[in-house]
């Protein structure tokens, strides 16, 4: 005999059973609501999840059991108001995790329900991309320093496609600005993201979607991490062994020198005390000298390129004599070192030419080609067609930058000069660039 399966899988998120008001129930003048569902439900999440409209002074007190939510609001309620309850992703069901999504409890203190909507998405400026820790938020305060020192009025949540919404909205004018969902809800760092409207919202039953760009006005310094090194002792009090001569890297890819860059770099692992650019030699395979190439050295004292009309399949030597360098902890080069090195062929790279459709010259567009999060090269574009007869190979994304004050960069935006951010687009586009190939697009903007 087959034991019996125990059934498909349940796949259906709790449903309200009852509550106590009723949703959207009016002239409501208790703060306590009590929530019943149709099975046992999983609520740890509630608290994180609960948006309450418009938004409290103080959290509510949220208590589940069983199949049992109760919310006890805090504040006193206004009158004459619609007040909403939007759980997100807080109730879900116990034994399949099933989430009951933006579940949404409404009641009113007065004789109507507001049934305004105003809805839009939010977007990264300077990438295109979409952020879900992002909130838009709502102030009835309409004075320019209201997102300095308020609490908003509303708030709500941006989903993972850039998309939000407000339900249950009384008439009138709002200012709406996207935040990051912190405790503050304010905009009190220039270093947070942030965006602005350049208008007043105006909600009525025909408030129409809006876009908002946001952007750091300021970006925030990275902060270098120390990682801590085990003791002496942890490594039976051996010392670790100290390099005796000075360290460094090129960035000649397997020995071979890219067309496309001027410069071979080489870069010192510590802040050089010693430079001395007239031992460093740039010779043919027979070491003599060549001509017409220079060596310099960074400000930071770390990095020296060597800059050389680099031709494709020739053949190179690098000498550094011992007494080149010296690194701040004077550490030198032992014996002069000869880095031999050859330059790419033009075959190891691909043709590029593109045709730009849905072009508008007026917008100053700049496409961003792109490997991951870095962008490779920024081209302003002024004609239909572009070509380029070497282009490296690989895998890019590309993005377009509307440069408003054509200066090849993307700006960020000022909320108290009322400036917007240039706006950057990502297009549903990617570029396979094939070596000894000619590669062909075409890229609608």
């Amino acid at each position: 005999m087959i034991p019996p399966s125990g059934g498909p899988r349940d796949t259906i998120p709790p449903k309200l059973f009852a509550a106590l008001p009723k949703d959207s129930a009016r002239n409501v003048n208790t703060t306590k609501i009590s929530l019943v569902f149709d099975e046992y439900i999983d609520g740890k999440d509630i608290q994180k999840n609960l948006i309450v409209s418009p938004y409290p002074k103080n959290s509510p007190i949220v208590e589940y059991k069983l199949r049992n939510v109760t919310i006890r609001l805090k504040d006193t309620l206004e009158p004459n108001t619609t007040y909403s309850l939007n759980f997100g992703d807080g109730i879900k069901d116990v034994n399949e995790d099933n989430i009951a999504k933006n579940f949404k409890y409404v009641f009113s203190t007065g004789n109507t329900i507001d049934q305004n909507v105003f809805s839009g998405n939010a977007i990264l400026a300077e990438t295109g991309k979409l952020d879900s820790t992002l909130i838009v938020v709502l102030h009835k305060n309409l004075d320019d320093t209201a997102i300095y020192k308020d609490r908003p009025r509303y708030y709500t949540r941006i989903d993972g496609k850039g998309k939000f919404v407000f339900n249950n909205l009384p008439e009138g004018k709002f200012a709406a600005f996207v935040l990051p969902n912190d405790y503050s809800k304010k905009y009190d760092d220039s270093t947070k993201l942030f965006a602005f409207s350049d208008s007043l919202i105006n909600i009525t039953k025909d408030t129409k979607p809006v876009t908002f760009y946001a952007y750091e006005e300021v970006k925030r310094k990275k902060v270098a991490t120390k990682i801590a090194t085990p003791s002496n002792s942890d490594k039976n009090n051996r010392p670790k062994k100290e390099e005796v001569r000075l360290r460094f890297t090129t960035s000649l890819e397997n020995g071979a020198q890219d067309l496309l860059s001027p410069d071979l770099e080489i870069t010192s692992s510590r802040k050089l005390k010693l430079f001395d650019s007239s031992k460093i030699l740039l010779t043919d395979t027979s070491y003599k000298e060549l001509k017409n190439y220079s060596v310099r050295l960074d400000t930071g004292r770390t990095k020296i390129s060597i800059g050389y009309n680099w031709k494709e399949g020739m053949q190179f030597r690098l000498i550094i004599m011992k007494d080149a360098l010296e690194d701040s902890t004077g550490k030198t080069i032992p014996k002069t070192d000869t880095l031999k090195f050859n330059t790419k062929n033009e075959s190891d790279y691909g043709s590029l030419a593109i045709r730009f459709t849905n072009l508008d010259l007026s917008k100053n567009p700049v496409l961003l080609v792109m490997s991951g999060d870095k962008i490779v090269e920024a081209i302003t574009i002024t004609k239909r067609d572009f070509f380029r007869k070497l282009y490296r190979p690989g895998e890019y994304e590309l993005s377009v930058l509307f440069d408003t004050n054509k200066n090849g960069i993307w700006d960020a935006g000022n909320y108290k000069k009322r400036k917007q951010p240039e706006i950057v687009k990502q297009l549903n586009k990617k570029l396979s660039i094939r070596a000894n190939w000619d590669n062909e697009f075409e890229v609608a903007l």
